[in-house]
């Protein structure tokens, strides 16, 4: 492999492609696509979609699929996804041995760089690939696009944290507008929800894309019911959320006009 082209694919819909991700995948002498499993097959499927919907029926015979590592959680939590992506790196090792592919492309969800680790997992490749990183759509767009609503408020910062993060660390300290990726846990009930407005989506993008929206204290357990809902029915759930503090935003529209 001499390159490696990270592709942002956006949150599942194939028009999140850009014409750019579209003619990398066409270019690219393979497609390295991950299998999670039965109980994950759909997700799997719709990478496969974003193929098919830029190759047509050329797409089968250029994806290569490997088995995705599942991360060993019984140890300390860096340690372990230090681990993995070692793991994951020999997957790929693995699935690209005794092939002649010079220009790999690997689709990735959302975009590389926000809270994905496969820029690192590709660091890590001996010898080292040329490694480019095609742009996509990040959740945190699809989410504020679905709800019609802007990402920050007038002259003020935005925080990006994780679910682990919220719930170890409580709520960041002087933060008027919080976006927390990768949380199976609904941490949002870890905090005081009293002066809390909550923009919530999971399946952004796609048909199957749900919403709810509203002060924290009085959607929250509709949030929850619905996630467990939605997971149970497709084995699996992408999705993301936004906290204000509603106050703070009341004092800043009200000094602003």
């Amino acid at each position: 492999m001499d390159e490696l082209v990270l592709v942002g694919i956006g949150t599942g819909s194939p028009d999140h492609l850009t014409r750019e991700g579209e003619a990398e995948i066409r270019r690219a002498d393979c497609i390295l696509l991950p299998r999670k499993g039965p109980e994950k097959a759909e997700l799997a499927e719709l990478k496969r979609g974003v193929c098919v919907s830029v190759l047509g029926g050329e797409a089968e015979s250029r994806i290569l699929e490997f088995d995705m590592p599942v991360r060993d959680a019984g140890s300390g939590y860096l340690e372990s996804v230090d681990a993995w992506h070692g793991e994951v790196r020999k997957a790929w090792d693995a699935a690209l041995a005794d092939r002649d592919e010079k220009r790999v492309a690997l689709p990735v969800w959302g975009d590389p760089s926000l809270y994905d680790s496969t820029l690192r997992i590709a660091a890590r490749l001996r010898p080292a690939p040329k490694v480019r990183v095609v742009p996509g759509i990040t959740a945190l767009q699809a989410l504020t696009a679905a709800h019609g609503i802007p990402l920050n408020e007038i002259n003020a910062p935005v925080t990006i944290t994780t679910g682990r993060r919220l719930r170890e660390d409580g709520w960041p300290e002087g933060a008027d507008t919080v976006a927390v990726m990768l949380d199976g846990e609904l941490s949002f009930r870890h905090l005081d929800p009293g002066q809390l407005h909550v923009w919530w989506g999971a399946y952004l993008g796609m048909k199957d894309q749900v919403l709810a929206s509203g002060p924290l204290a009085e959607v929250a357990e509709r949030i929850a019911e619905t996630r467990a809902a939605a997971r149970d029915a497709h084995g699996w759930i992408m999705d993301t959320y936004l906290l204000k503090r509603r106050d703070r935003t009341a004092r800043r529209h009200a000094s602003a006009s």
